[in-house]
């Protein structure tokens, strides 16, 4: 137990000098609010922790460090990606967590890269990680209290799909692209409620 303290130490100060004050305390809060919701949800509350504290890690990548692990890892960053930090930081992320963190967890890893875009089929922790994103206690806009109503109900799912909703509805109104993965992300969901649905009523 210790050594683990010793790394995640380890790790919150590299972050510091990585990112800024403001973001880092956001990486703080999506970790603290991450370990909640795995108590909710039954999750590991350590690694969900863990994500949390390292979800953001290259959000401030200039684009020489971007090109750099790139080439290093051989990153293949779509077409909406490149160029894009917003959206490249997550994948970048993952990157950095596994190789320079010396993250090994798969889960860990797989919710860094994913909490910004989503993706189809997620798993417990990716989920968990992205709603805590936008979900922690410094967040504030317009729907965020139900999201964490929804979260704190139990109904993870339905906050997902709200959350792919508000995203998708926000892009469209200042006329930005949607990444492809939170469309079929946001799809994925929907069909599998609703043949979960169709199945309750069969019975």
């Amino acid at each position: 137990m210790d050594k683990k303290l010793m790394d995640l130490n380890q790790i919150k100060e590299i972050l510091k000098g990585m990112l800024t004050e403001k973001r880092y305390v956001h990486s703080i809060n999506v970790a603290n609010c991450a370990r909640e919701m795995a108590k909710i949800y039954g999750e590991d509350e350590e690694k969900a922790y863990l994500a949390g504290v390292v979800h953001d890690c290259a959000k401030y990548f200039k684009n020489d460090k971007v090109e750099e692990y790139v080439k290093k890892y051989n990153i293949e960053l779509d077409e909406l990606e490149t160029g894009n930090i917003s959206l490249s930081h997550s994948v970048i992320g993952a990157y950095v967590a596994k190789y320079d963190f010396k993250i090994d967890d798969e889960d860990v890893i797989s919710s860094v890269r994913y909490h910004t875009t989503g993706k189809v089929d997620m798993n417990l922790m990716e989920k968990i990680i992205y709603i805590a994103d936008l979900i922690e206690v410094g967040r504030d806009y317009p729907g965020v209290e139900e999201l964490r109503e929804l979260v704190s109900n139990g109904k993870l799912d339905d906050a997902m799909i709200k959350s792919f909703d508000n995203t998708i509805a926000l892009m469209l109104k200042k006329g930005n692209t949607i990444h492809p993965r939170s469309v079929a992300a946001r799809n994925f969901m929907i069909i599998k409620r609703k043949e979960e649905n169709s199945k309750k009523n069969d019975k």
